[in-house]
């Protein structure tokens, strides 16, 4: 069923409509009254509305019934990923929002070679954010992950430690694997991988220091953008979402 994000308020509506982007969208998908469709809040709230009319560009609707999104995972995992050239880490904001990550979260680290500027940092994360909700739209999610941007790697470590399960990949860590990591229940995992020149030992350390566990993901090593994806797929089918 085809579904479209508005904002809480909107959602709260007892006679919402579909205005802007969203009723250009069901122009394109021609809707019609009487069919059916999925408002969403963006934060796992949503309701089953039924096309009442359509004037010029708005179409109005009528509330059906209202639940909590049952496409969210019962696991909230967040994925810290250093800054990477090109294109990266989108593709890794479109893939995550697709697995069910609950927030992505970008930061520098010392081999970073994108390092953007406060200005270009703007626009970036406007466009990062909009693939998140396509991304959202298009997989069904009853939320929309955040995606946020912070200024250090430290701030990284201090927010990525609050999780009941905090890990961190490191490509020489032969010995603590993520099967190891994950024993035990958790309700939060925060997963920390590094740019493509991976994270120095110093910057490992300051991790375990941190509170982070350092893990391993195999005998293989891979790129800065399939490893948070590897990682979040692994925890996904631990927790049962597979």
């Amino acid at each position: 069923m085809v579904r479209f994000f508005v904002t809480p308020e909107q959602l709260c509506s007892g006679s919402p409509v579909l205005t802007g982007e969203n009723a250009q969208h069901a122009k394109v998908l021609r809707l019609q009254a009487e069919e059916t469709l999925l408002l969403c809040d963006g934060q796992g709230q949503e309701c089953l509305c039924r096309i009442t009319g359509v004037q010029g560009q708005e179409y109005q609707l009528q509330v059906l019934s209202r639940k909590a999104s049952e496409s969210e995972a019962a696991v909230q995992v967040s994925i810290y990923m250093a800054f990477s050239k090109g294109d990266k880490l989108e593709h890794v904001i479109q893939k995550a929002t697709e697995l069910g990550a609950y927030e992505i979260i970008a930061f520098p680290s010392a081999r970073c070679v994108s390092r953007p500027d406060e200005k270009s940092l703007k626009k970036k994360l406007e466009r990062w954010q909009k693939i998140a909700v396509s991304a959202a739209e298009q997989s069904g999610r009853g939320r929309i992950p955040q995606v946020l941007v912070l200024g250090s790697y430290k701030q990284a470590l201090e927010r990525a430690a609050q999780a009941d399960k905090a890990l961190l990949f490191y490509e020489n860590e032969q010995a603590f694997t993520l099967k190891q990591a994950l024993q035990g229940s958790y309700h939060t995992v925060s997963l920390l991988t590094g740019p493509e020149g991976g994270l120095e030992e110093s910057e490992v350390e300051l991790a375990r220091n941190a509170g982070l566990q350092v893990c391993t993901l195999g005998k293989r090593i891979l790129r800065c953008e399939t490893a948070p994806l590897c990682a979040l797929s692994a925890v996904m089918y631990d927790a049962g979402e597979f």
